[in-house]
This record gives structure tokens, C-alpha cells and sequence, in this order.
């Protein structure tokens, strides 16, 4: 994959997160679709890694524990916190990082 397209990838990926209230993400943990991302990590590229099935780094990623399904406490503490999270679909998942952090390419 060329650079170019690469970026074009990450941007639309870029313009699909937002920031949405973890009350509205329910079914979508319920149904064990939910990824936590950890807050080192920029959400875009995780979820452009995802997009393009980079089995090899998302494993590492599992592995390290740097991304993982939504925990039920982590669940319960946003739920009880009516927190905002930012999300990004990467179908079937929704990816999902605490709203502290900003995802890097958010910045640009």
C-alpha cells in the first residue's frame, strides 16, 4: 500500500471518530463487539491496523494488553460515570478509548 493511500485511509478513519457518550455503546458491549484501546496508543492507527486485518500487530497488541475487550469493571466505572469515550467503528468492533486521551491524528 502506497503512502499516499495509507494516509487517505487513516484520515477517513480520522473523520469517522468521535466522541460519544459510553451510555450509547451498551449493545455494542454487550455483544463483546467493544475494543478498549490504551491511552499510549493513537485509536486511528489501531483502528487503521484493524481496517487492513494486520493480524501481526493487533496480536502483539492483545498479547501486551495494550488493546483487549472492554472489561466489565471498566465498563461498570464509565457506565457509573456517565463517561465519554472516542469511538471509531472498524466493523464488526468499536473501538473505544478514554476520553482523556485525544487521539493524535484528532489533532491535526
Amino acid at each position: 500500500m502506497t503512502d499516499s493511500l495509507r494516509d487517505l485511509e487513516k484520515t477517513k478513519l480520522n473523520q469517522e471518530t468521535s466522541l460519544i457518550s459510553w451510555l450509547e455503546l451498551q449493545r455494542f458491549f454487550a455483544a463483546g463487539l467493544a475494543i478498549s484501546v490504551e491511552k499510549e496508543l493513537d485509536l486511528v492507527e489501531v483502528a487503521y491496523q484493524f481496517s487492513i486485518d494486520n493480524k501481526q500487530i493487533v496480536n502483539d497488541w492483545l498479547q501486551a494488553k495494550r488493546i483487549a475487550p472492554v472489561s466489565d469493571q471498566l465498563a461498570r466505572d464509565w457506565f457509573e460515570n456517565k463517561a465519554d469515550v472516542w469511538a471509531v467503528v472498524v466493523k464488526p468492533w468499536i473501538l473505544v478509548q478514554d476520553a482523556t486521551t485525544r487521539p493524535s491524528a484528532i489533532n491535526h
